[in-house]
């Protein structure tokens, strides 16, 4: 039976799943999406302040996509992730560990301007064998309705991108927090998305079909093959670990300190605004935003940035706010 948008009723709750663990997924994720030593190397990982080996939030909300593939999103009518109002990451997850989902309905609308479907907005709970909340996620998606015929209507032409403003300079060494001033943007690069490295991606973490295959993307709203957002998301973290690695490879030159890595508490309000399709190469930039100090790290503060992916169309893909802790000096 397939779950269509009436089925699911605000306040409902299930749990289900039970995905493995293990250090070898951690470090292959990482080395593809996030290449910190403390994902890559048990090692080094030792001396963080993770205390161990510990997956990429990426790869956590990634296997947290595959439970819910698995759970319930492909046995429903199931258009695609709209948005993500907010990620916390809430404790390590670490190899061995077994990971389930429970998701509850907070709220459903029909869609305005697609009668055929309606939005469900879902809280979903990672938890691991112990119970223990590992990261918590709000995000809307769309559902088709019992009944309706999906509609093909022809795209509307994306709006134009807002200005951005000009890209400094990557600074010849890392900045400690006293240094990350709101305002401060640096292009990371851009990326190429091939056919085979969607279909890859999908097949581990989002295998829904138009993201498996160009028949599964044609009986699609997106139309031909798309890129999961979890993997637009985790190459934009890719390319800022490249640029931090450039700026530290330029602080060992000099013989400066280089500050150490911190870790990401979670991020909101991310929007896939277009979907990316094989083909597509996608420039991802990152603008600082806010920065605080904060009481639960001493040494530490928190930095917000904005960051978005643009086309090769400088058409916006997608955007969120993230939020880091980032040392002090001294």
């Amino acid at each position: 039976m397939t779950l269509h948008y009436e089925d699911f009723t605000v306040g409902e709750s299930a749990e289900y799943g039970a995905y493995p663990v293990t250090a070898g997924a951690i470090i292959a994720f990482a080395m593809a999406y996030d290449p910190q030593p403390f994902h890559t190397s048990e090692a080094e990982a030792a001396r963080h302040m993770l205390g161990g080996l510990a997956a990429s939030g990426w790869h956590t909300a990634a296997m947290l996509m595959r439970i819910n593939c698995d759970g319930f999103v492909n046995a429903s009518a199931s258009w695609g992730g709209a948005s993500v109002d907010e990620v916390r990451w809430l404790q390590p997850v670490r190899p061995g560990d077994i990971l389930r989902a429970r998701r509850t309905t907070r709220a459903a609308r029909a869609s305005s301007s697609r009668p055929e479907i309606g939005i469900v907005d879902f809280h979903f709970d990672a938890l691991n064998q112990r119970g223990e909340t590992v990261m918590t996620q709000d995000n809307a998606m769309m559902i088709g309705r019992r009944g309706m015929a999906r509609q093909h209507r022809p795209a509307k032409p994306a709006p134009a991108p807002p200005p951005r403003p000009p890209a400094a300079p990557m600074p010849p060494q890392p900045v400690w927090y006293e240094d990350a001033q709101p305002g401060m943007r640096v292009e990371t690069g851009a990326h190429l998305f091939t056919h085979e490295e969607i279909v890859t991606f999908a097949t581990a973490y989002d295998p829904q079909p138009f993201h498996l295959s160009d028949e599964g993307a044609a009986a699609s709203y997106f139309g031909r093959l798309a890129a999961s957002g979890w993997q637009t998301a985790g190459l934009w973290m890719r390319y800022m670990i490249a640029a931090r690695a450039r700026q530290q490879a330029e602080a060992v030159k000099s013989g400066a300190k280089i500050p150490a890595p911190g870790v990401s508490p979670g991020f909101k309000n991310m929007r896939w605004l277009k979907p990316v399709y094989a083909g597509d190469s996608i420039s991802f930039d990152s603008t600082i935003v806010e920065r605080r100090p904060t009481a639960s790290r001493p040494g530490w503060g928190l930095v917000f940035s904005r960051n978005t992916g643009e086309n090769q169309h400088g058409e916006r893909v997608f955007e969120f706010t993230s939020g880091i802790f980032w040392q002090m000096r001294g």
